[in-house]
């Protein structure tokens, strides 16, 4: 698409003119100890390929030298300063502080594409909530380790998105900073508290189906920086960890539900039970450390059942992708402990993988 902009009369950017809005963005990048990437992340953004660019950074009482490395940027960005409040509170200083009309949160760890804002003013449009992309797996060096999140076998309409997360409590969507949102939408649930749990962009990625339209172009434009200390990524296995994500993704729910009730549209209780992004960690949580899982009545029968009844139920998986679940959860479940642990570990590590099982599941079509 060609002249997707215009001069505004304040010097800013228009829009594509069948929205006629100004598109004026802001970047909010939340940073805790991370002196060794943010530097790529402040770059990235500085980078963008859009004329009305602020960035805001929000050290939140980082001990390490993130400060000094954010000084250097004097005047190009914003930095502010703050004692330790957690991911939640760093992206609520940020966002009170930005006046953009459009808001990506970056995570300080990963790396955004300069034609990121581009591709999204191709499609924004009045009633968005959010457009989301992909993100490429990268390790601490941003060299790709061969995959993408989420895996679009399906592009969902916002429609499709919107039944999907009502009746499954998942659409596919990449966590933060895959994500462009609509600051009509944030003000409607900003301030953000620990409803979600740690991490910010929760609530957000929860909400955003039910106060708006989530638009998804399929392209990876974000670098998703895995390298063992970040909170959403795995490269190696942490039994515990997957209790405390089924936890955190059964709170989530509760807030989406309260959240769509605000709209008047009713989300039934057992949603949850029957998304097949949540089924493998709850499958792994129950497997590898059972006396801590926090589902009471998870079972190898009821896991299994809730696996059958999610089967009929769309949610943006193709066949393959549904089949290659099916087959994972049961192995899981029946494997030795040592084989169990295994399959966990290539299911939630995808750079762990034999390169021989990588090949397959793209001849297959399970991933891309």
């Amino acid at each position: 698409m060609q002249a997707l902009r215009s001069p505004g009369a304040d010097g800013g950017v228009v829009a594509p003119a069948r929205t006629g809005d100004e598109i004026r963005v802001s970047v909010v990048i939340p940073n805790y100890n991370y002196a060794r990437f943010i530097g790529d992340a402040i770059d990235s953004a500085l980078a963008l390929d859009w004329p009305h660019v602020e960035v805001i950074v929000v050290d939140d009482g980082s001990t390490d030298g993130s400060r000094e490395v954010m000084a250097r940027y004097g005047q190009r960005i914003t930095a502010l300063h703050q004692d330790n409040q957690g991911q939640v509170g760093a992206c609520n200083t940020g966002f009170a502080a930005c006046r953009g009309n459009v808001v990506i949160f970056l995570d300080s760890d990963d790396v955004l594409d300069p034609s990121v804002v581009r591709e999204a003013a191709a499609v924004w449009r009045p009633g968005l909530s959010k457009v989301q992309f992909q993100m490429r797996s990268v390790d601490a060096a941003l060299r790709p380790l061969g995959s993408v999140l989420p895996q679009y076998h399906m592009v969902p309409t916002p429609e499709e998105a919107r039944r999907w997360v009502m009746t499954t409590s998942a659409y596919p969507t990449p966590p933060g900073s895959g994500n462009v949102y609509s600051r009509e939408f944030l003000q409607k649930i900003f301030p953000l508290d620990h409803a979600g749990g740690r991490a910010a962009d929760s609530c957000c990625i929860a909400a955003a189906p039910y106060l708006g339209d989530v638009i998804t172009v399929p392209k990876p434009l974000v670098s998703y920086r895995i390298h063992g200390q970040n909170d959403g990524a795995f490269s190696e296995l942490d039994t515990l960890r997957f209790g405390r994500e089924v936890t955190r993704a059964t709170q989530l729910f509760a807030y989406a539900q309260r959240t769509a009730a605000r709209v008047g549209i009713q989300v039934p209780d057992d949603a949850v039970r029957y998304s097949l992004t949540l089924l493998p960690y709850r499958v792994a949580s129950y497997r590898l450390a059972p006396a801590s899982h926090p589902l009471p009545r998870d079972n190898r029968l009821n896991l299994l059942g809730d696996l059958l009844r999610s089967w009929g139920r769309p949610q943006g998986m193709r066949l393959q992708a549904r089949a290659a679940i099916a087959l994972w959860t049961m192995l899981v479940l029946v494997a030795p402990a040592p084989l169990a642990r295994r399959l966990v570990l290539w299911r939630f590590a995808p750079g762990t993988r034999p390169k021989l099982l990588m090949q397959s599941l793209r001849q297959l079509g399970v991933v891309r």
